[in-house]
């Protein structure tokens, strides 16, 4: 299996980080977005969205990386990390939406504003990361992982751009709920940092 991957990119990230906390085997392929190489059309071709990560496993080719964590799950049988218990399926969609949502469109985009220099106005994202860092801290006061009793894919969707946040400027110091569960993430055998979230 190929991962389109950059290096920088929490959503990348996402899927490189389960593949290494449930021993999936990956071949990562570097996309150089400064080069425009994911609006050419060969990878255009695989995803015509234009966006990473995308993963090519055989003749099948997915897009999304919360539909990628959700595969690697399920085909390599990660049932820790993808029971199948629907009950606990449909509360880690629920964090993978929230991942696709909120965070995105809160600490992602304010990240995107102050560490890669795009211009927009941070009022809208940093209000939704206000609103969903303190529902995450809520959450987190009762328990140690986002659902069930161990990690699931549930953490490899949210942590990343939770961790990540101080890079749109966001000081996590008022989250110590948030800050220990980012560490307890961290502390998971096969655990791999990326820039800005270290080992």
């Amino acid at each position: 299996m190929k991962l389109y991957d950059v290096a920088v990119s929490g959503n990348c990230y996402k899927v490189r980080l389960l593949a290494a906390l449930a021993d999936i085997p990956l071949e990562l392929a570097p996309v150089d977005m400064r080069a425009g190489e994911h609006k050419h059309p060969e990878f255009l071709q695989r995803n015509p969205w234009g966006e990473v990560p995308v993963l090519q496993d055989g003749d099948m080719t997915l897009r999304d990386s919360q539909a990628i964590l959700v595969y690697l799950a399920a085909k390599h049988g990660r049932s820790e990390w993808w029971p199948a218990d629907p009950a606990a399926q449909a509360k880690i969609v629920g964090w993978l939406s929230v991942a696709a949502n909120e965070l995105q469109h809160g600490p992602a985009t304010a990240r995107r504003a102050d560490r890669f220099g795009i211009a927009l106005d941070k009022t809208e994202p940093l209000r939704r990361a206000g609103r969903i860092l303190a529902l995450l801290e809520a959450h987190l006061a009762g328990c140690d992982w986002l659902v069930g009793s161990r990690p699931t894919l549930a953490e490899c969707a949210v942590m990343p751009y939770v961790a990540l946040a101080p890079e749109g400027g966001i000081d996590l110091a008022p989250y110590p709920s948030v800050l220990a569960w980012i560490d307890r993430i961290r502390a998971l055998p096969g655990f791999v940092p990326m820039p800005g979230i270290p080992a």
